[in-house]
């Protein structure tokens, strides 16, 4: 699977709001909302780097297979 296929997957009920993921991220995709959970603020700005998912402790985001492409 190539990286184009990945989609960047977010489980807000595992984030603590730590901050790693936002800081890590090379092109500022990542924010925390009001509630301190991470949000993607900019999808399209993703380069499917992994190192978001690579340093989250919580497993809260991580990058998954595009549905369309699974279903092919």
């Amino acid at each position: 699977m190539s990286r184009e296929n990945l989609v960047l997957k977010v489980k807000p009920e595992w984030c603590k709001g730590c901050n790693i993921c936002v800081h890590f991220c090379p092109t500022n995709v990542l924010e925390l909302d009001e509630d301190n959970k991470i949000v993607i603020a900019r999808p399209d700005d993703c380069i499917k780097c992994g190192l978001c998912e690579l340093r989250c402790p919580d497993f809260a985001i991580y990058l998954e297979g595009d549905e369309d492409e699974n279903e092919k």
